[in-house]
């Protein structure tokens, strides 16, 4: 697991929208979007679109132009990696 991954897992103990994220990282756009595609795809982060309470299919495709507009949260598999780090 690449460092920016760990710290966006280590924000997404709770469901966090994009901008709330963005504000907490020292990370570009390109940075955290290419961190969370990656730790989706892992099965460690969920997408919840449009609101908080609903989960959202990863697409590949729409991802890219879409992430800043989701929230997320950490799976319970992306938890128990982080915390075996």
């Amino acid at each position: 697991m690449s460092e920016n991954e760990f710290d966006i897992l280590d924000e997404l103990y709770f469901v966090t929208s994009y901008p709330d994220l963005k504000s907490t990282l020292s990370l570009s756009d390109e940075e955290i979007c290419a961190a969370l595609q990656s730790l989706i795809r892992k099965g460690y982060v969920k997408i919840l679109y449009p609101d908080q309470d609903t989960e959202h299919a990863y697409v590949e495709a729409d991802f890219g132009r879409q992430c800043r507009e989701y929230y997320f949260l950490a799976t319970k598999a992306g938890l128990m990696v982080h915390n075996s780090l």
